[in-house]
């Protein structure tokens, strides 16, 4: 039996029914931006992977500098517990995140890291430590979250509880979501002031009448991704910093997808020079090679919890702080304080927009936007995502279209070469099976 025949008779892959009728392609071999595939007849295919393995593989795949930093760490030891016990890598990993954490002079700094499994986990721990805080802070009554229609932060419970509750994956669960209060979707990049004053209005009217339960605010910032791959104004972030300190309700922000220069800069608040309490960070921590987030925090609010009735944030991951992965992390992180991630995004969102753009002329697509090194294509109706994705393997691309749209998040290190290929490729897997 193929490989793949072996996958169809006892596996289960994400978002897909457990019977396997969607296309599936065998991974023989990685290297730089190339996947190298077998499809269910044994034909091979070469392709630019347009994803970055869902985001997180900045870096390419095969890197040296992070396969020495694995090699490096599996020479001493791979894993070891981290209650009671710390390390190295897992300390270096925390001072590089607090140095460079978003900052500004009139905010606490994020100055405490907590180490977990994977993006969603760290978005429950956030939210279990914005309870505990407001409890500790003397208001027990608030343990609701207001978050914006379109967000997106992950599968597991509390997490889904934060996510659109309409449009959004999680609809099929209303009795084990909690109920949370939602603001408008906020008004999209380059939108008039009074588009954003009217926002702005309808938020402040909800934060006010739902303060008293309100733990915290948290949103995807300035690019909400599964939600959408929308792009909002970045005013809109202020906005919601504005209502947070005027609430005594804590700022969550989720930069899981946008974190480490996916938006053009280094975290997607930046664009809106906005300081969370807490901010969620995963996928691209490692450059993909191991899953690892992080929720960091102020010192303040470490304190309070630290101070409240518990003693202590209430979350205990079996493979916290692993040494294997943090060591990874901090060789992704070294490549990225170099600096040259920077010129890296600018090269590919100026591709993709330039190669993107021809998408534009179908009567398919309703809209064609980018920003720092993501671009979309939005169709007006769903994509067929087999027949996109077997075109796109077609024409030389990896992609793997949701909802209505067909988008790339391609590693840093694509050229300029690979990138019009890249946006090639998905112009004409759209047009062939949605037409021009």
């Amino acid at each position: 039996m193929s490989v793949i025949q072996r996958d169809r008779a006892s596996l289960w892959h994400p978002y897909a029914p457990a019977s396997g009728t969607l296309p599936l392609w065998e991974v023989e071999d990685a290297d730089g931006v190339t996947l190298r595939l077998r499809d269910e007849t044994g034909q091979r295919h070469e392709v630019l992977d347009a994803m970055s393995s869902w985001w997180s593989v900045i870096h390419g795949y095969r890197n040296p500098v992070l396969d020495a930093a694995a090699k490096r760490q599996l020479a001493t030891f791979s894993h070891v517990m981290f209650g009671g016990l710390t390390h190295e890598p897992a300390v270096e990993l925390a001072e590089r995140l607090v140095a460079m954490a978003p900052s500004a002079a009139d905010r606490p700094r994020l100055e405490r890291v907590f180490l977990a499994d994977s993006g969603s986990v760290s978005v429950e721990v956030a939210l279990k430590l914005a309870v505990q805080f407001q409890t500790a802070s003397g208001f027990p009554k608030r343990q609701r979250f207001l978050s914006i229609r379109g967000g997106y932060h992950g599968d597991t419970f509390a997490a889904m509880g934060v996510c659109d509750p309409v449009d959004g994956m999680h609809s099929a669960f209303p009795g084990l979501l909690g109920a949370n209060v939602f603001a408008a979707r906020p008004p999209a990049a380059g939108a008039p002031p009074e588009e954003i004053a009217e926002w702005q209005a309808h938020t402040e009217a909800l934060a006010q009448e739902h303060a008293n339960e309100l733990a915290a605010i948290i949103v995807e910032p300035v690019l909400q991704g599964a939600g959408g791959m929308f792009v909002y104004a970045a005013a809109c972030l202020r906005i919601l910093r504005d209502i947070a300190d005027r609430h005594g309700i804590l700022l969550v922000l989720d930069e899981i997808a946008t974190g480490f220069g996916r938006t053009g800069e280094l975290f997607a608040a930046q664009h809106a020079g906005v300081v969370p309490d807490i901010m969620c960070v995963g996928k691209a921590l490692t450059g993909g090679y191991l899953t690892l987030a992080a929720m960091l925090c102020t010192g303040e609010v470490a304190a309070r919890v630290s101070s409240g009735g518990a003693g202590a944030l209430l979350h205990g991951p079996t493979f916290m702080g692993n040494p294997l992965a943090c060591s990874v992390a901090n060789a992704s992180l070294g490549i990225l304080d170099g600096g040259g991630w920077r010129s890296d995004v600018a090269r590919i969102g100026s591709g993709l927009a330039a190669g993107l753009e021809a998408a534009n002329a179908f009567d398919a697509v309703k809209d064609v936007r980018t920003i720092g090194a993501v671009g979309v294509i939005e169709l007006n109706t769903e994509v067929d995502v087999a027949a996109v994705t077997s075109a796109a393997v077609g024409h030389g691309v990896w992609v793997r279209p949701f909802r209505t749209l067909v988008y790339a998040m391609p590693p840093y290190i694509s050229t300029a070469e690979e990138i019009r290929r890249i946006a090639e490729g998905m112009v004409a897997a759209v047009a062939e099976v949605h037409g021009p």
